[in-house]
């Protein structure tokens, strides 16, 4: 496809302007680092020694990371934490991150969502991961949490120009929480993003939603194969989504985007050379894709700018986040002149 560089830089340019919301499973990755000393007297396990400890914004978190991150502050986090020491490591985190948490819904019957994971490394070898510790809570939503959250839907959506329900099965996003989000967004005339794994067609009448293409095979019932399978199980999620359009994010592969009218656009990666890791690209492609379709950026040209910045961020180890010169520098570097 042919690319109008000049219209990208300015889309670009366009995205520290939309203010957005993110809704969903709230999560905190603590990383602990140490030393390998010895072997415990006590038990068979290694020693190690504590060096460091970095907390980093994780699962819905770090959607909303991506968006602070680009467009400097203007994004708000509505979900649960817990009332324990976790949720303060979070709370701080989001301050960090310049993230406001003032729609935030504290239940002290649950915990707040953390991944501890436990890294050792000594001088011969570099650093690995020993064991990872999920602390979350896995019963429903109690009604009354679901209420508040509810509530500040009602408060919050009005202020924002797009929503992204950012959904890891971990809980928030109840049935009822999903269905009142798109109901305020379409009275509100907001921009409402889904970013889910599984159960797509919950989600009905949304402008767009991002599945990778494991999840999209998971839900269409088939693999694809070919080109014609990719167009059939796209059009297959427009049909029973009823959204007005669909990213389907095929790694290595590129990208997808599906509009009404049969309408197809394939989009090759940007970047095949430098793969350090995927994690949390995911959330940085419909972070970025939701602020540009914010931004005015038809669905295509969104899903690109997107898919650069996951160029970005995959070169980084752990989730990472990237900014606007970074994405301007990639469209000078990789986009050709029209």
């Amino acid at each position: 496809m042919k690319i109008d560089k000049i219209k990208l830089l300015e889309l670009v340019e366009n995205l520290k302007n939309p203010k957005i919301l993110v809704v969903g499973d709230l999560a905190l990755d603590e990383m602990v680092y140490g030393d390998t000393e010895r072997i415990s007297r006590e038990a068979p396990v290694l020693i190690l020694k504590h060096t460091h400890t970095n907390l980093i914004l994780g699962a819905a978190s770090n959607a909303a990371h991506n968006v602070s991150a680009i467009n400097h502050g203007k994004v708000s986090v509505l979900g649960v934490i817990g009332d324990d020491y976790q949720a303060s490591d979070l709370l701080k985190a989001f301050q960090d991150a310049n993230v406001n948490c003032e729609y935030l819904v504290t239940d002290k019957t649950r915990k707040t969502v953390t991944k501890t994971r436990i890294s050792g490394s000594c001088f011969q070898s570099i650093t690995q991961q020993i064991v990872r510790i999920d602390r979350q809570t896995d019963l429903p939503l109690s009604k009354e949490t679901e209420n508040k959250i509810i509530e500040n839907l009602e408060k919050a959506i009005p202020e924002h120009d797009a929503v992204i329900l950012s959904n890891y099965h971990i809980g928030t996003l109840t049935d009822e929480i999903i269905k009142k989000s798109i109901e305020l967004c379409k009275k509100y005339n907001k921009i409402v993003v889904v970013d889910a794994q599984k159960d797509l067609n919950k989600y009905q009448y949304v402008t767009s939603m991002t599945p990778n293409l494991p999840d999209t095979q998971k839900y269409v019932g088939f693999e694809v194969k070919s080109t014609d399978d990719l167009k059939r199980a796209g059009q297959k999620l427009l049909n029973d989504t009823n959204a007005e359009f669909v990213l389907v994010t095929c790694g290595s592969e590129g990208m997808a985007v599906f509009e009404k009218g049969d309408k197809f656009t394939k989009i090759p990666v940007f970047n095949k050379s430098e793969v350090f890791d995927v994690t949390g690209a995911g959330d940085t492609v419909t972070a970025v894709y939701t602020l540009a379709l914010a931004s005015g950026a038809e669905p295509v040209y969104a899903a690109i700018i997107g898919n650069i910045a996951a160029s970005i961020v995959i070169k980084q180890f752990g989730c990472a986040t990237t900014k606007i010169e970074e994405i301007k520098e990639v469209i000078e570097q990789r986009i050709n002149k029209n």
